[in-house]
């Protein structure tokens, strides 16, 4: 993947390209959920009187972005009755995930952590917001792939990261400003402010919704070689679904089982964190052995369609072996699985660290959110152009560098307490650090991307970009209260050091060579 030989002049110019203008919207759209999911729902579960292990738990319901590739093949094939015929596939299934997503955060608004119960209603609906965000993802990232060529990608990633980031800044520090302004503080609990917060973050996904109704659908790279028919579209629904029952069923069934299983190893580890992080693992593993088994003896019915199958999930994963061989494969997955690995998992505890560090929802809203916003932009446009100059590579490695060493600025943060100076000096480096490695890194992805097979080879790598940081993640409060802030934001910047030993064996192979 050698950089383009492009001039400043001609790499500002290429922004103003309608392809990437309309990422930005996109990014947008995508970047509304994210922050409603977790910091600001943590800030709200933390003014309710929830506990802080408890509100990092939430977080596990963006797992969902994690397994997108499940679904991704069902989102790529099956079309949805008038609308695929009047927008095309891709336009169709954005405009029915966005409205999804609004729906889902207005089923939030209804919920009131403080009742009785309402914790496991309000964890069902953050989870059908974790996945039908997710789904719009996968949509999104087919449409960037699919709609130009490679020498813009990586320009249509910044512009993609300046819209997510804005979308973050909506849902992140707007809603903290607004369920503040409403009337809900750390001292004094508003269930009401928060409601119309979440109701009016609803809203803002009319923004993508419009976008979709406003530009061109892709051509489509795959045309199937297969017409089939609703019925066998309908027999592919039911696998998936019969699958994802079978999952919740095991995770139901074994949830009395693990919570003494992780009792017992506490008890001998003396570690909670490292015993629910087992014990979760291990249960993971068996869900999905149990789900493998299933769709095993499904195969052998009339419900199994091979062909359809096939082409749909057995395919992707075939050229992706086939175009870089097995060794490279499988380095290439390992090294995504692990790049944001250090960065997510500290995102996720960020925010309740600042108001344990004193910082008040309007400082929070006006340094991490704001300030922090346009730092994230600024290396996002940075990255992109710094890609197309000198190679991705290059900006993978200087990325995978400045994330360990500005995670390290958090322990600074950490010891000088309520410091707004250090903290703005903290968010600087950290944003700025965090968009150019996003920028390159989404570039990469894209790159190892078949257009053929957009939407299920994207999801199978975005998905591993987020399965073990939001796995780990969600065990960060509770190694906050087993190594006190100093102790985990060092674990937190020393999970991201073999990433560099990743890109370097990477780069030894000729694909990748600059």
């Amino acid at each position: 993947m050698p950089p383009q030989s492009t001039s400043w002049q001609q790499s500002l110019k290429a922004f103003l390209h309608p392809r990437v203008e309309t990422m930005f919207f996109y990014g947008f759209s995508a970047g509304i959920p994210l922050l409603l999911i977790f910091s600001s729902l943590s800030l709200w579960l933390r003014e309710a009187g929830v506990d802080r292990s408890t509100v990092t738990y939430f977080s596990w319901a963006a797992l969902a972005y994690s397994f997108k590739f499940l679904w991704a093949p069902l989102i790529d094939r099956l079309p949805i009755p008038v609308l695929t015929r009047w927008l095309g596939r891709r336009r169709a299934w954005l405009l029915v995930a966005q409205l999804a997503v609004a729906a889902a955060i207005f089923s939030i608004s209804l919920v009131d952590p403080t009742q009785p119960g309402a914790l496991n209603i309000m964890a069902f609906a953050v989870v059908m917001l974790g996945f039908t965000a997710a789904t719009q993802d996968i949509v999104i990232d087919a449409y960037r792939i699919e709609s130009a060529g490679a020498e813009l990608q990586a320009l249509m990633s910044s512009s993609y990261i300046a819209g997510y980031r804005i979308g973050m800044l909506t849902s992140g520090a707007g809603s903290l400003v607004l369920a503040s302004w409403l009337g809900s503080t750390s001292e004094s609990y508003s269930y009401a402010a928060w409601q119309s917060t979440y109701a009016i973050m609803a809203l803002t996904m009319l923004v993508g919704a419009i976008t979709t109704l406003i530009i061109r659908e892709p051509e489509n790279h795959r045309p199937s070689n297969a017409q089939y028919t609703s019925r066998q579209y309908l027999k592919f629904l039911t696998l998936f679904v019969v699958g994802i029952a079978a999952f919740v069923t095991v995770y139901i069934f074994t949830a009395e089982s693990a919570a003494a299983f992780r009792q017992t190893l506490t008890d001998a580890v003396n570690n909670g964190a490292l015993s629910g992080l087992v014990v979760e693992t291990l249960r993971l593993a068996l869900a999905i052995i149990l789900v493998a088994a299933l769709l095993k003896m499904l195969s052998l019915t009339p419900l199994y369609d091979r062909q359809l199958v096939q082409e749909s999930y057995i395919d992707p994963v075939k050229d992706f072996f086939q175009r870089y061989g097995k060794r490279l494969a499988l380095l290439l997955l390992v090294f995504v699985g692990f790049y944001r690995v250090s960065d997510i998992v500290l995102g996720v505890i960020s925010n309740v660290f600042f108001e344990d560090m004193g910082f008040t929802k309007n400082e929070i809203a006006g340094v991490v959110k704001t300030f922090g916003l346009f730092m994230t932009i600024a290396g996002g446009f940075l990255g992109g152009i710094l890609a197309m100059r000198h190679g991705v590579i290059r900006v993978l490695y200087l990325g995978a560098f400045l994330t360990v060493a500005t995670n390290l600025l958090f322990l600074w943060l950490a010891y000088a307490g309520h410091d707004i100076r250090i903290l703005y000096a903290v968010i600087s480096a950290d944003n700025l650090t965090a968009g150019l490695a996003s920028a390159a890194f989404v570039a990469f992805l894209s790159q190892l991307t078949n257009v053929s097979f957009t939407a299920v080879q994207y999801a199978i790598f975005s998905s591993l970009m987020t399965l073990l940081p939001k796995t780990i993640g969600g065990y960060s409060g509770s190694m906050v209260d087993n190594l006190g802030y100093p102790g985990f934001f060092l674990l937190a910047s020393l999970m991201g050091v073999p990433v560099l030993g990743l890109i370097y064996l990477i780069q030894r192979h000729s694909a990748f060579k600059n």
